[in-house]
């Protein structure tokens, strides 16, 4: 089998919230490869920057005159080799002149196109026959924050995550059943809601951070009994959106509360005991790894995950665990450029006991490739909505991934500290 490219494009195309963004093609002498970078709304400060000077024009223009000639020739199954072909072309530290998400989009169509050239699923060929473990979904079932459309919760997400699933077919079903249950419960209590949704499906109502934790909390009472197995709620509260630098406090605009430092720590120690969340991302602003840390260390049986805190980063990484800062981490390699870094950060953290998630962007696209990153990089949980059509993409080729694995499938486990 052949790796070497032949023949390589690159065009504007739209994500699921009508932006636009870059797709890229790469063909070889055995196979072919299309992929698509996403985009986020919520995005950390040290993120890559996604395109030169903000425009998909000038990164579909830069690709055709500066990477396509040099990618015709190289090998496509060299990841290493063309992820640091990528930088070099670059020149800076986070991709300013050729833009991250080309670089992303280029690197994840390599290992695409090599993968169909073998005809392996993608997984495979990135993860090998070991990875043969499904990742549990955790589903974005009400939106807020940044993420919210007119008057919603401060948070940015509460979520769901069916912790004790024995097939990735029923952890998809119960968040779908949670989503429905939702609301159901929304439409009954809410004279106002309107079935409104998010970008990424999730919905929208004017109610409060403690009545989404209520409702979400009632309704992992109901789904777990009525399916058999244990739902938990997390969220992403998504700090740095709420943190005000000149006055120092977390301003929680829809409940008409600001928050000190000291206060946040409390208000999230006290929402995780009194709703037994498995899950809280970004708690504390971007830059704050020493209220990470001491979040971490206080809590028992719930991951604390950074994603603004790290951004697929794996010095950012080495420094909160150098730390003591968080226990989980988000993976969007789109977040730091290429597969080859991503892979990176997801093996420190596993090795540091820390949980990696890979994770959706809400401005993504139908492509499923996340899916089978969270299986090659043995990432216990995928972030990836629940319903909507982006996201729904993601689950459904997990549910493939499952059927294709056949016998060897199983559920990854989530490693989490006991409560004492």
């Amino acid at each position: 089998m052949s790796t070497e490219i032949k023949k390589v494009m690159a065009r504007k195309i739209f994500n699921s919230r009508g932006e636009e963004t870059i797709e890229v093609d790469i063909e070889t002498r055995s196979g072919f490869g299309r992929a698509a970078a996403p985009a986020g709304a919520s995005k950390g400060l040290a993120e890559v920057e996604y395109y030169p000077g903000g425009s998909v024009e000038a990164a579909v223009k830069i690709f055709h005159e500066s990477i396509a000639p040099k990618l015709l020739g190289m090998n496509a199954n060299e990841q290493e080799q063309i992820d640091n072909f990528l930088h070099e072309i670059d020149g800076t530290e986070n991709f300013q002149r050729i833009g991250g998400n080309t670089a992303y989009a280029v690197s994840l169509c390599a290992a695409k196109a090599t993968a169909d050239s073998y005809k392996l699923l993608l997984c495979e060929y990135l993860g090998g026959y070991l990875a043969y473990e499904l990742p549990f979904p955790l589903g974005n079932v009400l939106s807020g924050g940044k993420h919210g459309h007119g008057r919603a919760p401060d948070i940015q997400e509460f979520l769901v995550l069916p912790i004790h699933a024995e097939t990735f077919w029923d952890a998809a079903k119960a968040n779908v059943t949670f989503h429905r249950k939702v609301g159901e419960d929304l439409r009954k209590t809410k004279s106002t809601f309107t079935s409104g949704r998010s970008d990424e499906g999730a919905w929208i109502a004017d109610i409060t951070n403690d009545e989404a934790l209520d409702l979400m909390t009632q309704a992992c009472f109901d789904v777990s009994d009525e399916l058999g197995f244990q739902c938990r709620v997390g969220v992403d509260i998504a700090a740095s959106s709420l943190w005000n630098p000149e006055e120092k406090c977390y301003d929680y605009s829809h409940e008409r509360v600001k928050r000190t430092p000291e206060e946040q720590v409390e208000y999230v120690s006290e929402m995780i005991d009194a709703h037994n969340l498995i899950y809280v991302e970004d708690p504390f602003h971007e830059e704050d790894f020493e209220n990470f840390a001491s979040l971490t260390k206080s809590t028992k049986d719930c991951l604390i995950c950074g994603d603004d805190l790290f951004v697929t980063n794996v010095e950012r990484l080495k420094l909160g665990i150098k730390k003591g800062a968080a226990n989980s981490i988000i993976i969007k390699p789109n977040q730091i450029g290429t597969l080859t870094a991503a892979w990176q950060a997801a093996k420190k953290a596993r090795e540091s006991l820390y949980a990696p998630v890979v994770s959706h962007r809400s401005g993504d696209t139908v492509n499923a490739e996340i899916a089978h990153l969270a299986v090659a990089f043995h990432c216990p949980i995928i972030k990836t909505g629940v319903i909507e059509g982006a996201r729904i993409a993601k689950i459904d080729e997990l549910i493939r991934i499952e059927e294709m694995l056949g016998k060897r499938a199983r559920m990854a486990e989530i490693q989490l500290k006991e409560k004492c």
